[in-house]
């Protein structure tokens, strides 16, 4: 009878190590967000608030292109920004899915002043649009 008790309480032991790494692999994989995942923020731009997110889930090496209209055809306005970029965002208007194919189509025109181009929505930190839209006026 011991031996079964020294057997039953590896399995116990062995059982509990995995559900231990098992829920931390979740957590991992749960903690890992889609890059645009993460909410925005209110900045100062020229005396007024707007609504601020950097960019996020470039490639290392490569660059987020701002666009003269939301989708990829319109042509780039030769603005190029890495990650961890801060962009701020003037308005929202629909568009071209996101270059990488997850469906997002969801544009922001810039509030800048030397860019005034269109990104996706997707490459930058905005949140949910339940978190950004009561902050970002749609585009007229």
């Amino acid at each position: 009878m011991t031996s079964r008790i020294r057997t039953t309480g590896r399995w116990c032991r062995r059982a509990a190590v995995a559900a231990g790494t098992f829920a931390l692999t979740a957590a991992a994989v749960c903690a890992t967000a889609s890059p645009a995942s993460a909410a925005g923020w209110a900045c100062d731009h020229d005396g007024h608030t707007v609504w601020c997110a950097s960019v996020t889930g470039i490639s290392a090496g490569s660059y987020l292109a701002s666009h003269n209209g939301p989708s990829y055809g319109s042509g780039t306005t030769g603005h190029r920004y890495a990650n961890g970029d801060t962009m701020m965002l003037a308005c929202w208007t629909t568009g071209d899915g996101d270059a990488d194919g997850h469906g997002d189509r969801y544009w922001f025109a810039l509030d800048l002043d030397s860019d005034s181009g269109y990104i996706n929505d997707w490459y930058v930190t905005t949140g949910s649009p339940s978190q950004w839209k009561p902050h970002v006026p749609q585009c007229r």
